[in-house]
């Protein structure tokens, strides 16, 4: 396998380190044929990252509106990311953007899921809310269970 998982955010600003905790976690975890890095999420470094990967996993916090601690999980190569999850983002230039850059530049990789964690806070110096600690958890299965070669149901896009 060839594989990427890329924890976007910044661990000192609350509930925006859940794809850095999610990172971490993995990373703890080594698997052959499998890299993990932590990413500030601009997006010409993601899209540079990515570059060499057939399969990416990108985890980032989200605010779309729906209660904290809810995963959304997104098929980028099948279907547009939508901004409005992480247009909040701390980020210049926010994963949906590069993603969707990506897509122009015909440089997606063969296989791109987008995680995005929604969180509660991301006040500077907090740490994870509970229900955003919860949901990196369970992504953080989840991408196991998807870098064993589980096939897991559709993604669910709100």
């Amino acid at each position: 396998m060839n594989a990427l998982v890329i924890g976007v955010g910044n661990e000192m600003r609350g509930d925006d380190g859940a794809g850095i905790a999610v990172a971490r976690a993995l990373a703890a975890r080594e698997r052959p044929g499998v890299r993990v890095m932590e990413a500030s999420g601009e997006g010409a470094a993601l899209v540079d990252a990515w570059r060499d990967a057939e399969t990416v996993i990108l985890v980032d916090a989200a605010r779309s509106g729906a209660p904290p601690g809810t995963i959304h999980r997104f098929d980028a190569v099948k279907e547009p990311m939508p901004s409005r999850f992480f247009h909040y983002s701390t980020h210049a230039f926010s994963v949906a953007e590069a993603v969707e850059l990506a897509r122009v530049l015909g440089a997606l990789p063969r296989r791109l899921l987008v995680f995005g964690i929604e969180g509660r806070t991301f006040e500077a110096g907090a740490g994870l809310s509970p229900e955003a600690a919860r949901a990196a958890a369970t992504v953080t299965a989840e991408i196991e269970r998807i870098l064993a070669g589980e096939r897991l149901p559709p993604a669910r896009t709100p």
